[in-house]
């Protein structure tokens, strides 16, 4: 059996219909112990309820992916001061890479008639937010809702951030600053994912927005040149782990997400795939469920992400699709093969053995 990944194993694989650990032990070179159930540290404790929207017109089908869970929501949204919805602005120039305004109106659409407080539009662009949020038609939102008090808040400007230690290329600690107001108890944090492939974790989706999104960079004037999302990027292990880290930071804090696959991204992504019309809004309460729908819309081995696997088996949410419960359209209905990045092979090298390091001692 081969050692490494190729193209041609992974084709193969897909071909017989090979899925779940098995999967990942047989491009691996490694027969799976008979009856080894998946690993679960910590169980999620309950099941998970997520909203599978099929439309043509995506500001209503946002709003009613949140309708669909709004028994979920509500609960939880009339006890907080304020909203913040996170969009994706990993690009601030291309549109297909980045939340569209319409998501966002589907959101404030759901929000208008069920909470009165103020609502902040919060990112972290990887460049300039403020000109992504008017490439992208954000700052027509505020007279569009003037009731609904909106803020569009740049996190890199606003500075307030909470520190945690991540992994650095060496396996040595390095500390990292996430945005604060993603971190509020106050606040009903709504995740504004899109659907893409990515060049390092596989797939982009709700968890990788906020994670990625959280981490700060110098604010715009600032002669001093700092990324901490670059930490991020410290090998193809340390990423998946980094970002569970980091989940596990944030996600007391999570109110809902919504995926929007109405176009999404396949190919090269995070900012320079191409689209496809998925068609599809996924909403839920559980980001991990979310994901893991997404996953499954896209085609992709659901075993191959690992900072997702990584987030199911600690108990931040259901990775395992038999503890969710789907409403609305049908899985098998909507998926669509997405082709992943040109450097998957590389991507999948994480699930192997570690050959970096000397033997082990001791």
């Amino acid at each position: 059996m081969p050692t490494t990944v190729t193209r041609r194993n992974l084709l193969q694989l897909a071909g017989a219909g090979v899925s779940g650990l098995a999967t990942a032990r047989l491009i691996l070179g490694e027969e799976p112990p008979k009856g080894t159930p998946p690993l679960i540290i910590h169980d999620y404790g309950r099941r998970s309820k997520v909203a599978l929207i099929r439309g043509e017109e995506r500001r209503k089908m946002v709003h009613d992916s949140l309708v669909a869970i709004e028994d979920q929501i509500k609960p939880v949204l009339k006890r907080k001061k304020y909203v913040v919805i996170k969009p994706n602005n990993v690009s601030t120039v291309n549109q297909l890479a980045a939340t569209h305004a319409d998501a966002l109106r589907g959101m404030l659409d759901f929000l208008a008639p069920r909470f009165k407080g103020p609502v902040y539009i919060a990112e972290s662009s990887a460049g300039d937010t403020m000109e992504g949020f008017r490439n992208f038609g954000y700052t027509r939102l505020q007279d569009e809702f003037k009731p609904r008090q909106i803020t569009l808040v740049d996190l890199n400007q606003e500075a307030k951030y909470q520190l945690i230690p991540l992994l650095d290329f060496d396996l040595h600690l390095t500390p990292v600053r996430l945005a604060a107001r993603l971190l509020d108890p106050d606040a009903y944090v709504i995740c504004a994912a899109c659907m893409k492939t990515h060049n390092v974790m596989i797939a982009t989706l709700s968890v990788k927005n906020m994670t990625l999104g959280a981490p700060l960079h110098q604010p715009p004037g600032e002669t001093r040149r700092w990324n901490d999302k670059r930490k991020y990027h410290a090998g193809i292990r340390q990423g998946h782990y980094n970002m569970l880290l980091t989940a596990q930071k944030m996600q007391p804090f999570w109110g809902a997400t919504v995926v929007d696959g109405f176009e999404g991204m396949e190919g090269n992504g995070p900012a320079s795939g191409t689209p496809v019309p998925s068609r599809v809004a996924i909403a839920s309460t559980d980001y991990i469920a979310a994901d893991r729908v997404a996953v499954e819309c896209m085609g992709i081995n659901p075993d191959w992400p690992g900072y997702l696997n990584y987030c199911g088996q600690t108990g931040l949410g259901n990775w395992d699709l038999n503890k969710i419960d789907v409403v609305g359209a049908k899985i098998a209905e909507v998926r669509r093969t997405y082709r992943l990045h040109k450097d998957i092979d590389r991507e999948l090298e994480w699930m192997g053995p570690m050959n970096e390091i000397p033997i082990k001692l001791g």
